[in-house]
């Protein structure tokens, strides 16, 4: 007679049954054993339990290890007290017991004993999940409405309490030195209109958070949309009066928010770079926004511009190493390296036919690859290279930048990398599949010799060119000349660019 492995499982949803000298998962443990031994041919293989996890979702490490040696054939049965110590999601337990189908492993649920291959049990499966899920769901309108009680009588709800508060009897307490920043962060930003100007004032005077470090600006923007410092609480997006005292007036607050307000974000015209807003620093994850300085020189005024990193401008200089980029020189290297890829047909040849033969598009888990499969096409992505070519060559240089967005999702730049993210948009109507595109292309670091590997869940192609961006490594690199690349002449009178 073949011997079963079995599997117990158990679990509690809560840290004080947990923490029994006898706890629910040892009683489980144990009814479980009992069952097994009435049984013949049935060995305990191993017990896994999660103390203190909810059956909400399957975040949860014992289970996770289980489901592991379900996978590698370790398990031939699994055994729960309920169902509910499984899961308690109809979704999730519809998985769990298709991922035990699949690796030919038998579910067993001790004291709600039900054979799933028959109707009968399945449909008491069915309605049992459907009551543990109706439990969960009525729990927690219960905790809403708790919380909804709470908050319209001025209770605060729990949680981290706000910087300028302290948390005393489950109430709001006024810190007064917190409460003291907080309206200082509120006067600085109503007398300047500047998020910035309370950040930098708050570094200058080495005022930090709870945890010693500097207030970034999330912190603070989080800070001067707080109504709970008028003595508010806020839930399910209503507003109610608290019981905790307020650190600033209502009309202070209201100042603050008029402020939010009447700064609009517009669209950016970039007149002056073709590639403005398209343009990452790899070193910190910031934007590099365009940037220029002025020379006068005798000849008149020279402009220079460049891409600068916004960490160097919101932090510190030495925030990032990348710091700037020249403009002009950076955006005729990379088109010229476009340029040289678009009419290298070899090399094009190769790319494709590599592309084609040695990676799979990827297909979305639960379908099943159909007979048309995604190829790549050379002349597609010539066009591309070729439309972005002609923009930057032919049009305007406020028409550039809008175009040029079409065609480039990013540019990733850093002093030995540069990463273009392309846009292909022109893939064959035949082949142009909702999975089939997720393709890359990521050229090896060096201008001369170029193999593509790699994979995408975007339709973006990377085209990286190393050398000979080493020498960009900012403005201390470059010679501040007229005969730099990155300088334009302009009229000693201050009109148009010559």
């Amino acid at each position: 007679m073949q011997v079963k492995r079995c599997a117990i499982y158990t679990r509690v949803s809560t840290d004080m049954q947990a923490e029994k000298e006898f706890n629910s998962c040892e009683a489980q443990a144990e009814r479980i054993k009992s069952f097994i031994k009435s049984q013949d041919g049935f060995e305990v293989y191993k017990t896994y339990s999660d103390p203190g996890y909810t059956g909400a979702n399957l975040k949860r490490p014992a289970l996770q290890e289980l489901l592991q040696d379900v996978k590698d054939r370790n398990i031939d049965l699994v055994l729960v007290y309920k169902i509910d110590r499984l899961t308690r999601s109809p979704r999730d337990f519809y998985y769990l017991v298709e991922v035990f189908e699949k690796h030919k492993a038998d579910f067993i649920s001790v004291t709600e004993r039900f054979d799933t291959s028959t109707p009968s049990g399945r449909l008491l499966r069915n309605i049992m999940l459907t009551f543990a899920q109706f439990e969960r769901e009525l729990s927690s309108e219960r905790v809403r409405d708790k919380m909804f009680q709470r908050a319209s009588k001025g209770m605060w709800n729990g949680g981290i309490s706000p910087y300028g508060y302290m948390r005393e009897n489950k109430k709001l307490v006024i810190n007064k030195k917190e409460a003291e920043i907080v309206k200082y962060m509120y006067e600085t930003y109503i007398e300047t209109g500047s998020l910035f100007q309370v950040y930098r004032n708050l570094k200058t005077k080495g005022i930090n958070n709870r945890n010693g470090k500097i207030i970034q600006n999330k912190a603070i923007s989080d800070i001067l949309r707080n109504v709970a410092y008028t003595g508010k609480i806020k839930y399910a997006d209503k507003i109610y009066q608290g019981e905790h005292k307020p650190i600033i007036s209502d009309q202070l607050f209201n100042l603050a928010q008029n402020i939010h307000k009447k700064r609009i974000k517009k669209f950016r015209l970039y007149k002056n770079y073709l590639l403005g807003g398209l343009i990452k620093c790899k070193e910190c994850g910031y934007a590099m926004t365009p940037t220029y300085t002025n020379k006068h020189t005798k000849k008149g005024l020279w402009r220079y511009f460049y891409y600068c990193c916004v960490s160097v401008l919101k932090t510190d200089w030495e925030s990032c190493t990348t710091k700037e980029v020249n403009s002009d020189k950076l955006e005729s290297f990379i088109i010229e390296n476009l340029q040289r890829i678009e009419q290298d047909k070899t090399y094009l040849e190769n790319l494709v036919f590599k592309l084609n033969h040695t990676q799979k598009p990827p297909y979305r888990a639960g379908f099943e690859q159909g007979e048309s499969q995604f190829t790549w096409n050379e002349e597609s992505i010539k066009e591309s290279l070729r439309n972005i070519i002609k923009i930057a060559r032919e049009e305007k240089k406020t028409e550039q930048n809008l175009k040029i967005r079409e065609y480039i999702k990013e540019v990733i730049y850093s002093p030995e990398q540069i990463e273009i993210k392309i846009k292909y948009n022109s893939i064959p109507a035949e082949n142009n599949s909702e999975f089939a595109d997720d393709k890359l292309i990521n050229p090896l670091r060096s201008e001369k010799e170029f193999s593509y590997s790699g994979s995408s869940r975007t339709a973006d192609r990377r085209i990286v060119a190393g050398t000979g961006a080493r020498a960009w490594a900012g403005r201390n690199e470059f010679s501040d000349s007229e005969d730099n690349l990155g300088v334009r002449k302009l009229a000693k009178s201050g009109g148009g660019e010559i």
